[in-house]
């Protein structure tokens, strides 16, 4: 019973998805030269959840033009922050990568994947694409290996 409930919620989610993805479509970062200013905004040991307020929030994290440190553990959702121009992950951080999913079940929402893969570059981008979208487990990395995915990524000072 309780999977049919969430499947019925499927039409509502793939407008949802469709509205994201207008959205971030038309979402522009502030100019790269601009160096991020003002005391840091300190994101540690997030889990992700919800994409679509994730993109929100990294839309005012971006906007704020204040740097975004993300320390400990960033997962899920959370993953799309670490590629703003004003963020830097910390050098002893834990990455991790799964499938999208909608709550408390094995069904991977349409698009979703692919909102988030906009937010990924390079060799997390190939990783992204090849595995971890598909994968209903937790991938955990380390900071410095995702550096050594994107080169693109700035690690925090200590």
């Amino acid at each position: 019973m309780k999977t049919l409930r969430h499947i019925a919620r499927i039409p509502a989610l793939i407008g949802l998805t469709l509205t994201l993805a207008a959205c971030v479509a038309t979402t522009t970062a502030p100019p790269v030269e601009a160096a991020p200013r003002g005391k840091p905004i300190v994101i540690a040991n997030n889990r992700g959840g919800n994409v679509i307020e994730m993109v929100q929030y990294r839309n005012k994290l971006a906007a704020s033009g204040r740097p975004v440190e993300i320390r400990g553990y960033c997962g899920s959702a959370c993953t799309i922050l670490i590629t703003m121009p004003n963020a830097c992950l910390a050098p002893d951080g834990t990455v991790g990568f799964h499938a999208p999913r909608i709550p408390n079940t094995t069904i991977i929402p349409p698009l979703v994947d692919e909102i988030m893969a906009r937010f990924y570059r390079n060799g997390i981008l190939d990783r992204w694409n090849s595995t971890w979208k598909h994968s209903l487990k937790i991938q955990k990395i380390s900071a410095k290996e995702y550096v050594r995915l994107d080169p693109q990524t700035r690690l925090c000072r200590k």
